[in-house]
C-alpha cells in the first residue's frame, strides 16, 4: 500500500498538530474539523479498512479512541457527546474522528473545506488535549 497522507504525517514529513501517540496509534488534530477539538486517530501500520486491522491492533486503536475521548470530555465538559465516527473514505488509511457535539446536526456538520486552517488555534487547541 503506498504512503498516505497520514503515514506522511506519522513519520513526521508533514506537520501536523500532534496530541497522543502509542506503539501502535497516532492521534492528532484535524485541519478542517466538523467541530472544534476534532481528533484523528489512526494506526501506525495502515490498513485501507479497519477489518484488515488483527484483533490486537483494533483494540489499541480503540483503547487510544478511548482515551481522547475521555480527554476531550474534560477539556469540553459543556458537550453532550463526544462523536466517534470510523471511517477510510478520504484517506485509504483507517482512522477514527472523535470530537465534542451537543446534537446530531454537529454529528453529520461537513467541515468548510475552502477555509484556510487556523494553526494558531489548532495549536492552542493541541497543547489543551495533549497527553
Amino acid at each position: 500500500m503506498p504512503d498516505s497522507i497520514f503515514t506522511k504525517i506519522i513519520n513526521g514529513e508533514i506537520p501536523c498538530h500532534k496530541v497522543y501517540e502509542d506503539e501502535n496509534t497516532f492521534a492528532f488534530l484535524d485541519i478542517q474539523p466538523v467541530q472544534p477539538g476534532m481528533v484523528l486517530v489512526v494506526t501506525k501500520r495502515p490498513a485501507e479498512d479497519f477489518i484488515q486491522l488483527t484483533d490486537d491492533e483494533l483494540h489499541t486503536l480503540m483503547d487510544a479512541v478511548k482515551k481522547i475521548a475521555q480527554r476531550l470530555k474534560q477539556v469540553f465538559p459543556a458537550k453532550k457527546r463526544i462523536g466517534v465516527m470510523l471511517e477510510g473514505l478520504d484517506v485509504a488509511h483507517t482512522h477514527v474522528k472523535v470530537f465534542p457535539i451537543d446534537s446530531g446536526d454537529e454529528f453529520r456538520t461537513s467541515p468548510d473545506m475552502d477555509a484556510e486552517p487556523d494553526h494558531a488555534a489548532l495549536a492552542a487547541m493541541a497543547k489543551r488535549l495533549a497527553f
